[in-house]
């Protein structure tokens, strides 16, 4: 079984092109922060234009090699690096803690779900199916292949920096597509690792390259290298559409996971304890700072009362300290900009009239040099404020009453965004009228964490392009080919 004992140097990290680890030619470096600590735990090469076009290029002369392996040959390649993963589970879950804050728990569990995305398109790449047709002529066969896209370009976030990698990248050398990843810079070092465990799983060099440095110069040579046959991206949807406007002079196919403002909506009939569980489940994790977090709660006005009862007696429990620490579950955020929204926000509800019922301030004591806020609750929320309207990517669950079903869904879905929603209720006939009027690519009935490998993952309106997951994964990565042949028949 191959484990390595350090995935990755922190006094000499370097950048994985070609199947090699190699500086930036500049010499340059950009320091990543322990935001628990708010110390520098290592430098990353600063890589610009000139090492993205050599990663592309590496990308390039890979794929014939690699889109022409079977799929069980590149399957088989997924499997390997699953298993390097789930082998190494602890080292890559305390990367991502030191250098985003996770809490470790949840670093290994993301590590496991990271993993499953190789695992799922392992398989899923072995059904690449394509089709016949019926012609409209004897003498002519209609056929349609299906074909991997070219080079592709991953570019991840800082909050999921494993997964977003996985569920990208999974489909992407199933498909027989080569590429590039470029990792934020606040989580690049888990990319890293990760190469490493490429390298360890004997996957052909320039099939997997990671670059590091700041986003703009990589961004340009990806959007204006015509090697370049399609872009990933997860991130922010202001940053998405510019992206949108850079992909047109090559008209680049894209998928883009963007911002979310996720409805959290708890009906009259609902179970009250599994609703409160799933609240904390879905804000809290990763203190707040997912795409799909609840944004903003609705709470029946009938059962207010007893649910903020519940809740708060649950985000009190909450353990929050340095993510590396046994038990937290509560990590800092990423960075002092995220902690100076999360103030604004809270500052901005309690002068437009919400009650804060617990939390309410930045972390001192022993917490002080890190980006640390407590777990928050408001209530008497209203449209006017800004948690309402903005993600707030922070540990803060706004609480907003509403009388009918009619009344909450014209809330829910008044927003220009639309990845996630969710709802709890034990009626049946709710369940399928609700599910169906939401707006959101991703619902969650009775469930906080409906995320899954198997299952497709986007938004609607401006919450994205495209799907990640599910065989529609693999499908962003496939071009289909029509072949009209014709033949003599014998006379």
């Amino acid at each position: 079984m191959l484990t390595t004992e350090s995935l990755v140097e922190f006094e000499q990290m370097k950048m994985f092109i070609d199947g090699e680890w190699k500086d930036a030619e500049n010499t340059n470096t950009i320091s990543v922060v322990n935001p628990s600590t708010g110390k520098t735990i290592g430098q990353i090469p600063n890589g610009g234009r000139s090492e993205t076009r050599n990663a592309i290029e590496a990308a390039e002369r890979a794929f014939k090699m690699w889109s022409n392996l079977t799929a069980n040959e590149r399957g088989d390649y997924l499997l390997k690096l699953r298993d390097l993963m789930h082998d190494n589970k602890q080292q890559l879950a305390e990367i991502m803690s030191m250098e985003m804050g996770k809490p470790f728990s949840e670093g290994q569990g993301e590590v496991v779900y990271a993993a499953s995305f190789l695992a799922w398109f392992a398989e899923e790449g072995r059904r690449i199916y394509g089709e016949t047709i019926p012609a409209s002529s004897t003498n002519k066969r209609l056929i349609v292949t299906r074909q991997p896209v070219g080079v592709v370009a991953a570019i991840t976030p800082w909050n999921f920096p494993l997964a977003m990698m996985t569920r990208k990248l999974g489909p992407a050398l199933a498909a027989g597509c080569t590429g590039i990843v470029k990792p934020a810079k606040q989580s690049p070092i888990s990319a890293l690792a990760f190469a490493k465990l490429a390298e360890l799983a004997g996957i052909p060099k320039g099939v997997i390259n990671v670059v590091t440095g700041e986003s703009g110069p990589i961004a340009d040579e990806i959007f204006e290298n015509k090697t370049v046959r399609k872009i990933s991206f997860t991130g922010s949807t202001e940053i998405g559409k510019l992206l949108v406007s850079k992909s047109a002079a090559q008209l680049k196919r894209l998928s883009l996971e963007l911002g979310g403002h996720a409805p959290f909506i708890v009906f009259e009939d609902a179970d009250l304890e599994l609703a409160a569980t799933g609240a904390v489940a879905s804000k809290y994790r990763n203190t707040g700072q997912t795409c799909v977090c609840a944004n903003r709660v609705y709470v029946h006005r009938s059962v207010m009362e007893r649910f903020s009862e519940i809740l708060i007696q649950k985000v009190k429990e909450l353990k929050v300290g340095n993510s590396l620490e046994s038990g937290v579950q509560v990590g800092p955020l990423v960075s002092k900009e995220g902690l100076s929204k999360v103030e604004e926000h809270v500052k901005d509800a309690l002068e437009k009239g919400a009650r804060l019922l617990c939390g309410g301030r930045r972390m001192d004591g022993e917490l002080a040099d890190g980006n640390f806020y407590e777990p928050t609750v408001l209530t008497d929320v209203n449209r006017t404020m800004l948690v309402t309207r903005e993600e707030t990517f922070g540990p803060v669950a706004p609480l907003i009453p509403f009388d009918s079903e009619e009344e909450v869904l014209s809330e829910a879905n008044d927003t220009d965004y639309g990845l996630a929603a969710y709802f709890y209720t034990e009626n049946l006939s709710r369940a399928i009228r609700v599910s169906e009027a939401l707006e959101f690519g991703i619902i969650g009935m009775n469930d906080a964490v409906p995320a899954v490998p198997q299952a497709p993952f986007g938004g609607m309106k401006e919450s994205g392009i495209g799907r990640e997951g599910g065989h529609q994964g693999l499908d962003e990565y496939l071009e289909d080919k029509f072949i009209s042949l014709s033949f003599q028949t014998k006379k």
